[in-house]
């Protein structure tokens, strides 16, 4: 999913697989304390580890060593790194794949500190096994719809609206009026349309073919009462339809062209101002940012679309990121590592380095309302939580291919060269055949833990 490959150019460690960067305060390590050794998968933060590495050696004599995987390099780097004697004693994991795959090499941390210092929420997104937890998410992200508040207030004073402020969008039935009723009224709004072009092209069409098609997929686990099922029916994607149908209609691009719509492209309608919706995620403010779009007019929708029980929900929520301690490693290197990673989210500097220079919003206790990431999306997000909602659960899902399924799906049927009950089949009818090909290969299913 997107929030793990997000859309910034990273730019950094793509020459090498391994970009070694030994903690510059190592000279004053003291070896009886263990060693971390980090192998990190994020290039996008090797500085600011570093720069933590280093602080911590230099407080604690705790000798820490970075190394960072080249760019899409990380299930092959974990691979050879983890099958040394002297592996990293600490690693990234992203995503149920990665968890699957690395699980033999993985110790228990719920007795730990660091995971005791997780919130609520960010204890339920640990990869566990039973009550044995593996991991511990160090970064929430959400998706919704993102709107400009600007525009809909605007809006609101019109003699047509049918709304009074963006506050009174609290349905399905609401969104839907006004996203209408917008685009009955673009030219004297001043837009290009309602919301932003939904656009399948490769660049884009993982907004809607692994994010908003979660939304039908949660209601349907929570019925079932579990975060997995082999055996999903597509229950809620009547309603799927009803928003996509409206996205399709009330955007400035003609239904048959949306197969090429582009992730810039629509990225652009909303930071220029000319769109008023834009489903995506919170990572997606480094691309409107400094364009036409106040801060403080970016706001948040959860995916309404009509199903049961959606007014309890806000945004979905996911944490892709989780920090992994290495189970081969010696017994003082693990608790080294495990006393940095408390280091990181307690101490004043790293909670400084991961909120606001590498824009984490960090699920633990120990991070307050002035440890938050100056990202106003995020802020926008957790008004939800303020006021009492949920998150709704990010589903796993079977992969690339499964992906692909939904989005050739999605564009036959905008097109329309196909009917709605192919999309449901690729999102409903590949979906136990792919993930028992994966159980095939991995040994693994998700979870079914409770749901709820």
């Amino acid at each position: 999913m997107k929030s793990a490959q997000k859309i910034i150019a990273t730019g950094a460690v793509l020459a090498m697989s391994i970009t070694a960067l030994s903690a510059c305060g190592s000279s004053t390590a003291d070896a009886s304390k263990g060693k971390v050794y980090f192998l990190n998968t994020k290039p996008e933060i090797v500085d600011q580890l570093q720069e933590l590495a280093d602080a911590y050696t230099d407080e604690t004599g705790v000798s820490v060593d970075i190394q960072t995987a080249a760019s899409g390099t990380s299930n092959q780097t974990l691979t050879s790194e983890l099958s040394k004697k002297d592996g990293p004693s600490m690693f990234n994991l992203a995503g149920f794949d990665q968890y699957a795959k690395f699980k033999d090499y993985l110790e228990p941390v719920q007795d730990s500190e660091a995971y005791k210092l997780l919130t609520d929420e960010g204890k339920s997104y640990s990869f566990k096994d039973g009550d044995t937890a593996y991991t511990i998410p160090y970064a929430a992200e959400w998706y919704g719809i993102i709107y400009n508040k600007k525009i809909v207030n605007e809006y609101a004073k019109k003699s047509y609206s049918v709304i009074k402020s963006a506050d009174d969008i609290t349905s399905w039935d609401v969104l839907k009026k006004v996203a209408d009723s917008m685009q009955e009224h673009k030219d004297d709004l001043g837009l290009d349309g309602a919301f932003s072009t939904p656009g399948l092209d490769a660049s884009d069409n993982y907004r809607f073919a692994a994010h908003m098609d979660r939304i039908p997929l949660f209601y349907e686990l929570k019925d079932l009462g579990k975060t997995f099922s082999l055996d999903i029916t597509g229950k809620y994607m009547d309603h799927y339809k009803d928003l996509w149908d409206t996205m399709v209609k009330d955007s400035p691009t003609e239904a048959s062209l949306i197969g090429s719509g582009t992730y810039e492209d629509s990225t652009a309608e909303f930071s220029t101002g000319t769109v008023a919706f834009y489903p995506n995620g919170v990572w997606a403010y480094s691309q409107i940012k400094d364009n036409d779009v106040a801060d403080d007019d970016l706001g948040m929708l959860p995916y309404y679309m009509g199903n049961p029980g959606e007014e309890d929900y806000g945004p979905a929520a996911v944490y892709d990121a989780n920090w992994a301690i290495n189970k081969n490693a010696s017994d003082e290197d693990k608790q080294a590592s495990l006393d940095f990673i408390k280091w990181m989210v307690t101490s004043d500097t790293g909670k400084n380095a991961i909120a606001k220079e590498m824009g984490f919003a960090a699920p633990f206790t120990s991070f307050g309302d002035d440890d938050q990431p100056a990202n106003p999306l995020v802020a926008a997000a957790k008004e939800w939580t303020d006021k009492g909602k949920k998150a709704v659960y990010s589903a796993n899902i079977p992969g690339q291919q499964w992906i692909d399924n939904v989005s050739n799906a999605l564009v036959e049927y905008t097109q329309g060269t196909d009917k709605w009950d192919a999309v449901v089949q690729a999102l409903a009818g590949t979906w136990k055949t792919l993930w028992e090909a994966y159980e095939q290969s991995s040994g693994m299913l998700p979870p079914e833990d409770p749901l709820s």
